[in-house]
């Protein structure tokens, strides 16, 4: 079984910015199982659908982004999941928008949901990034990752959330390797169909 976890900022003020894509994430595996991620366990929503062929559980952490370790940890030892079958979706300002990149471990880039995540989980579990590009030079960081997605910019993270969504099941159907090298390019190939 994997646990997958979209970093977020609970409540509708949030859900249309660049911290939140790995929400939309978590969302668009739901649909694709015709699962709903609602029911409230440990400070988190969770959804439980059949990924890749394998249970898995969805997760998004309803308190703020830089306290999202202890949800994590929490589901981590309730649904017995070891810290490296996690899935972790996250905005990344250090990739290019729309850019994907499948990790295990590495620092945290000044991200505090992941910086949190990993003072309550350890480093191992796996990254699926998500780039949001960088702020321009009158932008405060904190304010970019809270602003929404441009017009311009919509269609690009629409096809991103897809390929994210793709490498999530590829994760857990293929491996973290496999996933890196069919995912860490420039245009992701398509998954395996199943």
């Amino acid at each position: 079984m994997h646990l997958v976890v979209g970093l977020g900022n609970p409540g509708a003020r949030y859900a249309a910015t660049r911290h939140n894509v790995g929400f939309r994430v978590v969302e668009r595996l739901a649909d694709r199982a015709g699962a709903r991620v609602e029911r409230k366990l440990f400070g988190a929503l969770v959804g439980d659908i059949v990924l890749g062929g394998q249970k898995a559980a969805l997760a998004m952490p309803q308190q703020y982004m830089n306290v999202s370790g202890q949800p994590a940890a929490s589901l981590l030892g309730f649904f017995k999941v070891p810290a490296n079958e996690m899935v972790v979706v996250h905005d990344d300002l250090d990739l290019p928008l729309g850019r994907l990149r499948v990790r295990v471990g590495g620092g945290h880039g000044g991200h505090n949901g992941v910086r949190d995540i990993q003072q309550a989980c350890g480093p191992e579990f796996v990254r699926v990034r998500m780039g949001v590009g960088r702020p321009p030079p009158q932008w405060e960081t904190a304010d970019f990752v809270l602003s929404t997605f441009t017009e311009a910019e919509a269609s690009v993270v629409d096809e991103m959330v897809e390929h994210a969504a793709d490498a999530v099941e590829s994760v857990v159907r293929d491996g973290v390797v496999a996933t890196m090298n069919r995912f860490n390019t420039v245009r992701p190939e398509p998954a395996a169909s199943t």
